[in-house]
């Protein structure tokens, strides 16, 4: 990953305004005397560039563990890791100690991802128990309880996602969309590198939801499935790619993810970056805060946050319990998802990255002598013993997690910028003006019982559920209020 030629602005970043992919590469891409310098110093280390992309500042450098070795000064030996998200052992390379550039790149080189390809994230998505079960919904089902935007249905925009493993059949697509009524929204699998879509894995499960939960609130929104490895390389790169893509995505769905202290600096620098991209170009970014509690199923003792759901550039996305009558779309109750031994939100504060402004006057609690971001930014159900029905791979099942949620923030995201006709991108300045403790944004319902272990829920923004569960209609209120054009 190569520097920037300039700084992206905060107000670019921040503020209503996006830019488009040429001026992003021109202004905010790689130096293309960057990638000239790149070739020239690793051709003399044996080493081969065979892709360079200016805009994603991504050069893709080929040669021998010898080769790479000796040019990145580091020691790569085979090793085996559980995969985060099935347990198995999966054989890799592993870097051992530091890791150098040759001295003529110091400071044009700022990542080098993909020596240590050991698998990174996990989904973040749960069965339910039939014991424990208590009531289901079809995704349409929500759209009525969240009062998404009457009049919209996602058309004309295009939702990304990014999974790192399994895959789809278009065949279940069509007999899962035509239980529900709705036309099958068109879905292509985009493949990252040498990854495919390949459906026969153990994260079908993953995709499926996802698609399923994004095609069924956002039935005419066009769906991009990106497909890479369960690597930090590929995730990254599968994030650039989609967030480059021409059309612009108005949202992309991020179901995955990992404690913050298992990732490198460089990993959540660059990755962090790429969201930065993403919300120059108008994409919001949509992100799983987690299902192991705020210990992030870390056994330290200690509250953890997820990576990429706290980077400041995600809109980070809690979870709930939720008791409604799928009839009528009555919420009898709706409280934190956590506390019954089935898993619990994600939600904390972050270690990694400082409080950002927009959260100033949040109340976001201090974790040390820095305040850090708070994670979640919004919630809505995810507990699986009130989850999402869905069909896997033949099979009807009832999953949740809040990896149903992201896409569910997504699918409301694509509507709301079809209502508004004009692209969102970093959603938070917006939904946080005015935010202060015990107090909400407008276009929410507060959830103020329940816990995920280290927090509370409570009035305002909290740790669990972040401003609260939407309440589409007035989120667009709001918004058009908030962005007048």
């Amino acid at each position: 990953m190569l520097r920037r030629r300039a700084e992206v602005p905060h107000e670019l970043i921040a503020g209503p305004e996006t830019i488009s992919q040429p001026e992003l590469a021109q202004r905010y891409g790689a130096d293309p005397a960057d990638a000239d310098l790149v070739r020239e110093v690793l051709s003399r280390h044996g080493l081969q560039v065979t892709d360079v992309d200016l805009a994603a500042r991504r050069v893709t450098v080929t040669g021998t563990v010898e080769q790479m070795s000796e040019a990145f000064r580091t020691e790569l030996t085979r090793a085996a890791s559980p995969d985060p998200a099935t347990g198995e052992a999966v054989e890799h390379r592993h870097r051992e100690g530091p890791l150098e550039v040759p001295a003529p790149l110091d400071g044009v080189v700022v990542a080098v991802l993909g020596l240590d390809d050991r698998p990174q994230a996990r989904p973040h998505l749960r069965h339910a128990h039939a014991e424990a079960r208590r009531i289901s919904y079809k995704p349409t089902e929500l759209a009525n309880v969240y009062r998404f935007p009457p009049g919209t249905d996602g058309s004309g925009q295009v939702l990304a996602m990014v999974e790192l493993g399994g895959g789809f059949k278009p065949a279940e697509l069509k007999t899962y969309f035509q239980s529900l009524g709705l036309p099958t929204p068109r879905v292509t699998a985009v493949s990252v590198g040498t990854a495919r879509n390949h459906p026969g894995e153990e994260a079908d499960d993953e995709v499926l939801l996802d698609i399923e939960v994004a095609g069924a609130l956002a039935p005419g929104a066009e769906q991009k499935v990106y497909f890479t490895h369960n690597t930090d390389q590929g995730f990254v790169a599968a994030v650039s790619q989609a967030v480059h893509a021409t059309p612009t995505p108005a949202a992309l769905s991020i179901s995955w993810g990992a404690p913050e202290i298992f990732w490198t600096e460089q990993a959540r620098l660059v990755f962090d970056e790429a969201l930065a991209d993403a919300a120059a170009l108008g994409v919001t970014v949509c992100v799983a805060a987690g299902d192991a509690g705020s210990s992030d199923g870390v056994d330290d003792g200690l509250p953890h946050t997820d990576f990429p759901a706290a980077s400041p550039h995600a809109l980070a996305c809690g979870g709930t319990h939720l008791d409604a009558d799928p009839a009528t779309a009555e919420v009898r109750s709706e409280r934190v998802w956590g506390g019954d031994g089935d898993g619990a939100t994600g939600g904390g504060v972050s270690e990694a990255f400082r409080l950002p402004v927009w959260q100033d006057t949040a109340g976001v609690p201090h974790n040390g002598s820095a305040p850090g971001r708070g994670v979640p930014d919004v919630s809505g159900v995810a507990d699986p013993a009130t989850g999402y029905e869905v069909l896997v791979n033949g099979r009807r099942a009832v999953i949740g997690g809040t990896s149903a949620v992201a896409p569910l923030w997504a699918a409301l995201t694509c509507r709301l910028v079809e209502a508004l006709g004009r692209p969102l991108g970093m959603l938070h300045p917006l939904l946080y003006a005015g935010v202060t403790p015990g107090h909400t944004s407008r276009g929410f319902r507060e959830i103020i019982e329940g816990s995920n272990g280290a927090f509370r829920a409570g009035r305002g923004w909290n740790a669990c559920t972040g401003l609260g569960v939407p309440d589409g209609q007035e989120l667009l209120a709001a918004l058009r209020e908030l962005t007048p054009h």
